[in-house]
């Protein structure tokens, strides 16, 4: 796990900068708003995963937050380049939203980790 963890991190970083200094001035501004949030659950749902690594959260829950990260950051970032890449992505669409769900089921986990 510790290596995932570390994989997010650090691309979570490469990602924000990449969208900071390189595609910033090719993307409309909805687009980088919506990759900027990618990174930004990325970042928080990684930090997440390495604060709980010692903690009595169950490993549904973490596992539930790496599914989230690929779902719902990976996707978004897809979906906000595809004009970029001249890829229509548009299919990815509905994966976003499972994404989502699955870090709120990773925070139900922390909520009762003992229950489910």
């Amino acid at each position: 796990m510790k290596y995932l963890i570390a994989f997010f991190g650090a691309s979570a970083v490469l990602l924000g900068a990449l969208g900071a200094h390189t595609l910033a001035p090719y993307m409309e501004a909805s687009a980088l708003n919506s990759f900027k949030t990618g990174v930004l659950y990325q970042l928080v749902h990684t930090i997440a995963l390495l604060a709980s690594s010692k903690s009595a959260i169950p490993n549904w829950a973490r596992y539930s937050w790496c599914a989230g990260i690929v779902l719902f950051s990976f996707s978004i970032y897809l979906l906000s380049t595809d004009e970029l890449l001249g890829i229509n992505l548009s299919f990815l669409g509905p994966i976003t939203p499972l994404g989502g769900l699955a870090f709120v089921a990773g925070w139900v986990g922390v909520a009762f980790p003992n229950r489910l």
